[in-house]
């Protein structure tokens, strides 16, 4: 195997918790998910050798996931044949903790329905990436990113006890 391909490899190993977690928060079901997870392998190593290192890998990769998955969104809402958004229930493995695996279970639920931006904010917020990180990823200000955030809290703790 050649060297760039190597790389890039052991990039996507290194690097697919980002992956899987966009793909879920973008899909409604595991079919889907892993159609996702593919394409977005495939813009990355499209784009591979554009990446010119001036950001952070995982800014990058983050950009690349998050543009692929919302473009696939996009196309997929203007399918008359699929206008599903059907709960889709995560599989969240803890160990002999119901009501910390019915939180996360229902976190999850409640940020896929946040509009496509704020998922995004929320998804990389509980990554622990830095504001600045968050923000060029997106392209917005840091501080942006940082009051969206704060509000973004607000909304999630108020959707989560509307369901409790």
């Amino acid at each position: 195997m050649p060297q760039k391909e190597r790389e890039f490899s052991q990039l996507i190993k290194d690097n697919q918790g980002l992956i899987i977690k966009v793909s879920r928060l973008y899909t409604n079901d595991p079919e889907d998910e892993q159609d996702l997870f593919q394409e977005i392998v495939l813009q990355l190593w499209r784009s591979y050798d554009s990446f010119k290192g001036q950001s952070k890998v995982s800014t990058w990769m983050y950009r690349v996931a998050l543009n692929t998955a919302i473009t696939l969104f996009r196309k997929k809402t203007k399918s008359p044949l699929t206008n599903e958004l059907a709960e889709h229930h995560f599989e969240i493995v803890l160990e002999n903790d119901e009501e910390k695996q019915h939180q996360i279970a229902l976190l999850y639920k409640v940020i896929k329905q946040l509009p496509k931006m704020e998922r995004a904010i929320v998804m990389m917020y509980l990554d622990d990436l830095p504001y600045k990180e968050i923000a060029e990823t997106l392209g917005i200000s840091e501080g942006n990113a940082r009051v969206k955030m704060n509000r973004l809290k607000k909304t999630l703790k108020e959707l989560m006890e509307q369901y409790a």
